[in-house]
């Protein structure tokens, strides 16, 4: 099991990310709460990582924080959510909102994010709600929230593939990122996150 990994952020176009490591390329999938804080192409960055194994496939993801990587684990174990689901649902919502509305048993929240339908919802509230209690928030994160790079692509192009590789359809997702203010002064990442966070309103 590859566990942690630190080296060059060489490539990053979410919800993807290439890390040089001594010069093997590890690609890499990543939440959008990980994206916020990537440092520089170029830059060391360290991410705690959980690698799944498929017949046909081989993916290795990878975290800012430990607390994000624990509920991500902790995500894949309930019936129905797998590990893309499981990002999609970091994406959307932090380990804290996350844990919130669990306790409150506010299936209306979990419902907004995209992919998670009302049996879903009321699936996680349900079976996460033991898991919780053993959850451990590490606070502290493990990437350097340097100033960031710009994509190659064009931020607003960008961020409506991020969106979509994230489970949204492509109608919505471009919707999404036109209802953002001056999306186009920003950096994809900006417009991802208060595409985000619109979507939950």
């Amino acid at each position: 099991m590859i566990g942690r990994l630190r080296g060059t952020l060489a490539d990053k176009r979410a919800p993807h990310l290439l890390l040089d490591v001594n010069g093997v390329g590890y690609e890499v999938d990543a939440p959008m709460s990980t994206f916020y804080v990537l440092p520089e192409l170029g830059q060391t960055v360290v991410l705690h990582t959980h690698l799944v194994i498929r017949e046909d496939n081989h993916t290795l993801y990878g975290f800012a924080t430990e607390s994000e990587r624990a509920l991500f684990r902790s995500l894949i174990k309930v019936s129905g959510v797998g590990a893309k689901l499981a990002l999609t649902i970091l994406s959307g919502i932090n380990p804290e909102g996350f844990i919130l509305c669990v306790h409150n048993q506010d299936s209306a929240a979990l419902v907004r994010l995209p992919g998670v339908g009302k049996k879903t919802a009321e699936r996680l509230i349900v079976e996460m709600r033991d898991r919780l209690k053993d959850f451990e928030t590490h606070g502290a994160s493990a990437v350097d929230s340097g100033s960031r790079a710009e994509s190659s692509l064009n931020p607003l192009e960008d961020a409506v593939s991020a969106l979509i590789a994230l489970g949204y359809k492509p109608h919505e997702a471009s919707r999404l990122v036109r209802s953002v203010e001056s999306s186009a002064d920003l950096a994809s990442e900006e417009i991802i996150r208060q595409a985000l966070q619109g979507s939950l309103k």
